[in-house]
């Protein structure tokens, strides 16, 4: 099931007994009126998610962390996440709140993208009322970290080796005991433009060939 770019402040969907939906896809670009979706109550009468999709369209971050115990009902079967079009330059720790309550997920794909293709000009934001990108809070409900024992395969795009992204990928190294690969990539080539956006400068840190990591073979970077 996919659904894009609701225009309400109320969740966008309302969900009946739907025992065998098992993949969903959300894509909105989330304006600052718009309340965050809280998962656990979109999702209240869904148990069967096995793969999640969210774009955020590289604005702002439109789902509220939540306590595991709260999620954990809905995510008890969830296996891959993808998270497309992060906002560049926000903290993405907040993204362990998904793992902490789904402990089956095999594979995580984050995207972080600030395309002039998807984000909002300056006179649209004022318009639209669009909220400035900002880091998203959130904690562990666990003092000393959790324990993921599934997740084998990390993949980030638009990854740049500064202390935000390094950090994340650190710590979820030492999270994820069995994590067997780390794919760590430049931006994605615009499918529309056919380029990467020329009026945003940033580090190249391996023109745009996959940094692969797996458990008991050495990086090509240093973490």
């Amino acid at each position: 099931m996919a659904y894009w770019n609701w225009n309400t402040y109320e969740d966008p969907l309302s969900f009946g007994d739907v025992p065998l939906l098992s993949s969903l896809r959300l894509t909105n670009a989330g304006a600052g009126w718009q309340k965050n979706l809280k998962l656990s109550q979109f999702l209240s009468n869904v148990t069967s998610i096995s793969e999640l999709h969210l774009n955020f369209e590289s604005e702002k971050v439109w789902v509220h962390p939540e306590c595991p115990k709260l999620l954990e009902p809905v995510f008890h079967k969830l296996q891959r996440v993808s998270l497309v079009d992060l906002p560049e330059g926000c903290s993405i720790d907040w993204t362990m709140f998904i793992l902490e309550a789904a402990p089956s997920v095999k594979e995580l794909c984050i995207t972080l993208w600030d395309h002039w293709c998807n984000i909002k000009t300056e006179e649209e934001r004022r318009e639209q009322g669009y909220d400035d990108k900002t880091n998203v809070e959130w904690q562990s409900s666990a003092p000393d970290g959790f324990r993921h024992d599934n997740l084998a395969k990390l993949t980030i795009y638009g990854f740049q080796p500064d202390e935000n992204l390094v950090g994340y990928v650190r710590c979820l190294m030492e999270t994820a005991v069995n994590l067997e690969e780390v794919s760590l990539y430049d931006r994605k080539v615009c499918d529309r433009c056919g380029d990467l956006d020329p009026k945003i400068k940033m580090k190249i840190s391996r023109q745009g060939i996959p940094v692969p990591w797996r458990r008991g073979s050495c990086s090509r970077i240093s973490l």
